[in-house]
């Protein structure tokens, strides 16, 4: 690993000079939160990637996080401090953070997924982890997520306020998509707590709880296991992404394995504060 690291470090100091005219290229691979951090430029935007110091490939989880509207991926990486949260999850993950819309007016950037995962192969010479993968969305990402609910290995989906439309897309996936069964959907309502309640309703009995709880440990086994589960926000819409007391916890619902030795992640652990 630490030989993988330090190729990764040259060569993204060797293409810091010339990237922004080679869509692809690696603009940087620098050390960030315990891990190493690398930029993609691509011709549909940039491309963050973090994965932590012990991270193992073979055994790890591919983390997908998405930018909701207003802001890049670039802004959001660096204002919403995203390495260290992923870092406080303690998962040993692969994470991507690729470009996407910032408005209504703006297409999206990655219609699928394979794609995205191509280019992140290819031109950051990662081994990649094969197992299912973990999409989480904030606000406006729910338009890219929806048409990679069509990919077969994204297994688990977390909505960080963000289940606007498209309610017959996320039923159909939840219930009648091949390998459904094995799918898991996690809805964090503020905003959008309407449409949340009345989604789940549907549904017959769901587990619910009225807030984000400040330690994983404290979901119970039905929160933690179940195929849909409604967390009530006690956070606004922008602090679900800027806190850091929410996107460390709830990383821990999907079946990603810890990195050995990680401590249990709490709300006041993953924020830094005591």
């Amino acid at each position: 690993m630490r030989a993988l690291l330090a190729s990764l470090v040259v060569l993204g100091l060797a293409g810091a000079g010339h990237a922004q005219d080679e869509p692809g290229s690696a603009v940087r691979a620098v050390p960030e939160a315990s891990g190493t951090h690398l930029r993609l430029n691509t011709d549909r935007g940039a491309i963050h990637l973090w994965f932590p110091e012990g991270y193992e490939p073979m055994k790890a989880g591919l983390v997908v996080y998405l930018h909701g509207y207003y802001t890049n991926v670039d802004r959001a990486w660096q204002e919403y401090g995203l390495a260290s949260q992923f870092q406080s999850s303690g998962r040993n993950a692969l994470f991507i953070a690729p470009e996407a819309p910032d408005s209504w007016n703006q297409e999206v950037q990655w219609p699928t997924l394979t794609p995205l995962i191509n280019v992140v192969e290819q031109w950051a010479h990662l081994p990649m982890p094969r197992g299912p993968v973990v999409v989480m969305g904030h606000s406006g990402a729910f338009r890219t997520i929806v048409p990679w609910l069509r990919e077969p290995r994204v297994q688990d989906v977390i909505l960080l306020d963000a289940l606007y439309h498209n309610e017959r897309d996320f039923y159909w996936w939840l219930l009648h998509a091949p390998g459904h069964m094995t799918h898991h959907l996690t809805l964090v309502a503020a905003e959008t707590l309407a449409k949340a309640q009345h989604f789940v309703q549907k549904l017959g009995r769901v587990p619910q709880r009225a807030s984000i709880p400040v330690d994983y440990a404290d979901f119970t086994p039905t929160e933690a296991k179940g195929r849909l589960l409604l967390l009530r926000s006690q956070y606004e819409h922008m602090e679900l992404v800027t806190s850091g007391k929410v996107i460390p916890i709830l990383l821990h619902l999907p079946a990603i394995p810890g990195l050995p030795g990680a401590a249990r992640t709490s709300a006041a652990a993953a924020s830094g504060t005591r």
